[in-house]
């Protein structure tokens, strides 16, 4: 089981994109759910920021991957992870700065910034359900940066401008923190599950050291989807009682 759950992992973080969640789920959804394992995918609505920037406002993006809930025994605990494979922070409504190009500063003058990092997130976190549908979470969540930018928009006349400058060389790959939320299990505990998740970043994603440091933060407003999950307890409930 583990060895399916490492390769489908590696096989999703080595394509870099969303779909392949679609993919991966509907070609092995019943093969990696078991009465220990429940896999799904998971995505939603983040709202993110840095600290050490004043003058932004929270940027709002989708997120999207894949988790595992991984059970302990019979216990009410249970190990959460999976990959982020689509998932932004950043910032929003950065004051514009110089690109070195005098057209270009002209033609953004006023404007405004969006800062968009995009991550591969793993989370590995404590998971514990109550008796009544709720369930708490915590636990480290690391990130591996692939893409980074800082996307100019202006108005001019009611013609849009953008403008997209590349910043990934200015940022850290790595990056870590602390994971916390609360959530529901829908349907009894066998549909949905509801996330609202806070990341606190402790790495300063910057490279230049000469600045406010700069981590991320981010809210995450998450649903899980259970693939299989049903014909999988149904399988470990025939096995128990022998038929």
């Amino acid at each position: 089981m583990m060895k399916k759950i490492l390769l489908v992992s590696l096989f999703c973080i080595g394509i870099c994109e969303a779909q392949s969640q679609v993919l991966i789920s509907l070609l092995f959804g019943d093969k990696l759910n078991s009465g220990k394992v429940e896999f799904g995918l998971d995505g939603g609505l983040n709202l993110s920021n840095q600290s050490g920037l004043t003058q932004s406002k929270p940027l709002s993006s989708f997120n999207l991957g894949f988790y595992f809930d991984i059970k302990l025994r019979q216990s009410p605990w249970m190990i959460h992870t999976g990959v982020l494979v689509k998932s932004n922070v950043g910032a929003a409504d950065l004051p514009v700065y110089s690109l070195s190009d005098t057209d270009l500063d002209n033609a953004f003058s006023g404007g405004s910034v969006q800062r968009k990092l995009s991550y591969f997130h793993v989370p590995v976190l404590i998971k514990y359900n109550f008796k009544n549908l709720f369930f708490l979470e915590a636990g480290p969540q690391l990130g591996l940066l692939y893409k980074a930018y800082d996307e100019f928009g202006n108005t001019i006349q009611d013609n849009e401008l953008t403008y997209r400058n590349e910043i990934r060389d200015k940022f850290h790959r790595l990056d870590a923190g602390l994971t916390t939320g609360i959530g529901y299990r829908l349907m009894k505990g066998n549909g949905m599950n509801l996330a609202l998740r806070y990341y606190y970043g402790f790495v300063d994603v910057v490279i230049d050291d000469t600045g406010d440091a700069m981590a991320n933060r981010s809210f995450y407003f998450n649903f899980g989807i259970p693939i299989g999950a049903g014909k999988a307890k149904e399988k470990a409930a025939k096995k128990e009682s022998g038929s």
